[in-house]
């Protein structure tokens, strides 16, 4: 049999050379060892350094986000809305991938968000290098919807809200407005904003390189979203007296107008405006005079409706009563240099026909035998020379100067509004005194819970309040200054006010007009406090300008709270009160 032999592969001896055994096994050993090695360092990555290689990863690609709270919302005392917060958008770009966009695309969404096309091109241009670039705050759905309809690459959207007022500019000055980071700015949204606020939260999300979130991990912390407040304020008062007063000042030609309508119980305010008047929903209507909220922050000398609480006081000390009879003379009384007038000469006249009248002459000789101190601690009594507690922003203190350095004149001119300063909202409060039975009650935002009536602070007496209450009465009848006061089918109380102003500390020929009243006499349901600035037409007297109003914003506003007509046709009752009973004279 012939052995086998080995084929040859073309005659070549590197081909039939062999491998020694050693080689293959080593080979053989590095492909485990390197498998082994992989299998290890698996292990280690998986196992052993899992959570430190996961806090890495997070550091690069996990971020913790606000989760926003919800503001507030607030409401008016019959529960319609007044400001809430709307969803909303912010827009931004990336500078490096939105840089290359096509112009008319930049242009079309210039003109849905409302920019200069030219000028968001150049800004666009030159942020070629920015990563994150604002290009516009709290848009709304239907122009967000717009925008991502340009496919414009680069663009990204954050969900946020906008506060949203739905009575535009007639609570303007009452609510006010928050700022783009949904703060507290003016009015309650200010004087509130803590409370309105809430807290937000947090939530871990992961992003890729460029930013974008890809993946809500966890909720560290929930959203604790604002109160939301009720407020004292009626949206239909509050319109009627916008409407007033903007018929006002376009009929007298005035440089501003204000008014309060205060519950003459609970002291809850019911209307606050002025003219001129903003939207806040319009951001770019927020600068000006047009935000001052006259009614808290301008002061201003009250004139003749300052004179009832230096008759009240010296009734309430019993140095005078009703049908005391006061000698007015000729209509003029001369204090050292100065020299006091009435309108026209009265004579001698009774205590209520003093105030019936608006004699100066006889409020400065009632007010000339007070106290000085007693007088100035009556003063802050009912809430002149301090701010309002009821905490509204900017709310003046008014001006009252210290008793001890009063001389005859000053104390004089103080008791018919000369001299001193107070706001609109100081004098409406004021008057709560002879609606409440000598209970001075103070101003509150807030509606009350459950109907409660603030107890108040007495500072007169009952009896006092109710004498006053006619004296403002008749004040406000056919034979006062106020006649235009008049409601048909209610009985109405009230005090005119004209009051020259002061500019580089001196009197020029430019009046304040006011008058505030209560109605109905029979049981008093609200004060209301009017002041029209710079009437220029001619007419200047409170009872001519802002008692009329009065009468107007009165009579819609007893109808809008269903209060019943108490009107009845004077008779010798009324007549008896005038004249009075003989007393002493001064």
């Amino acid at each position: 049999m012939s052995k086998t032999r080995a084929v040859k592969f073309g005659g070549s001896e590197l081909l039939e050379s062999r491998l020694p055994a050693w080689r293959s096994r080593l080979v053989l050993l590095g492909l485990f060892a390197g498998f082994a090695g992989l299998i290890a360092r698996a292990a280690y990555l998986q196992i052993i350094s899992n959570d430190f290689l996961q806090e890495q990863g997070a550091k690069r690609m996990e971020r913790t986000l606000p989760l926003p709270a919800v503001r507030g919302t607030l409401m008016d005392r019959n529960n319609v809305v007044l400001a809430q917060s709307v969803p909303a958008l912010t827009i931004w770009y990336d500078g490096r991938r939105i840089y290359d966009a096509p112009e008319d695309k930049l242009r079309q969404l210039a003109d849905i968000l409302g920019l200069k096309s030219d000028r968001l091109i150049k800004q666009v241009r030159g942020d070629a290098k920015r990563h994150f670039v604002y290009l516009d705050r709290q848009v709304d759905q239907d122009r967000v919807a717009k925008v991502k309809a340009l496919k414009i690459p680069g663009l990204g959207f954050i969900n946020e809200s906008k506060r949203y007022y739905p009575q535009g500019e007639a609570m303007a000055h009452l609510v006010g407005f928050t700022s783009i980071e949904d703060k507290g700015q003016e009015g309650v949204e200010l004087a509130f904003d803590q409370t309105l606020t809430g807290e937000n939260g947090e939530r871990s999300v992961l992003r890729d390189r460029l930013g974008n979130v890809i993946e809500d991990t966890r909720e560290l912390r929930p959203p604790v979203n604002g109160q939301d407040i009720t407020l004292s304020v009626d949206a239909d008062v509050q319109y009627i007296v916008l409407s007033e007063l903007r018929r006002a000042v376009e009929t007298h030609k005035a440089k501003a107008a204000a008014a309060v309508v205060l519950d003459a119980k609970t002291g809850e305010l019911l209307a606050m405006a002025n003219i001129p008047t903003y939207d806040p929903n319009n951001r770019g209507d927020l600068h000006g005079a047009k935000l001052r909220n006259r009614v808290f922050t301008d002061m201003f000398e009250p004139g003749s409706t300052l004179k009832p609480f230096a008759v009240a006081l010296s009734l309430n000390q019993g140095k005078i009563k009703p049908g005391t009879r006061i000698d007015t003379g000729n209509g003029k009384l001369t204090i050292g240099p100065a020299t006091i007038n009435d309108t026209k000469p009265h004579g001698v006249i009774s205590v209520s026909e003093v105030i019936q009248m608006s004699s100066n002459v006889g409020t400065t000789k009632i007010a000339l035998e007070l106290e000085r101190k007693d007088m100035w601690d009556f003063f802050h009594m009912v809430g002149f020379g301090q701010a309002p507690s009821n905490a509204f922003p900017g709310a003046a203190s008014g001006r009252v100067r210290p008793w001890a350095k009063w001389r005859p004149i000053e104390q004089a001119t103080m008791s018919y509004g000369h001299g001193i300063s107070v706001s609109l909202i100081q004098l409406a409060q004021a008057y709560t005194i002879f609606a409440n039975q000598g209970r001075f009650v103070p101003v509150s935002l807030v509606k009350h819970p459950h109907g409660e009536v603030p107890q108040g602070l007495q500072v007169i007496k009952p009896d006092v309040a109710a004498s006053m209450l006619n004296m403002l009465e008749l004040a406000a009848g056919p034979d006062g200054t106020a006649p235009k006061a008049q409601v048909q089918g209610y009985r109405v109380a009230g005090k005119t006010g004209t009051a020259h102003k002061q500019e580089g500390g001196r009197y020029v020929n430019k009046y304040v007009s006011s008058f505030v009243g209560l109605a109905p006499v029979s049981n008093p349901r609200v004060v209301i406090a009017v002041m029209v600035d710079e009437p220029s037409t001619g007419v200047y007297y409170g009872g001519l300008v802002a008692a009329p109003v009065f009468s107007n914003v009165t009579k819609s506003v007893l109808t809008r709270l269903n209060v019943q007509p108490d009107a009845v046709t004077p008779g010798e009752d009324l007549k008896r009160y005038v004249q009075g009973p003989a007393g002493k004279s001064l």
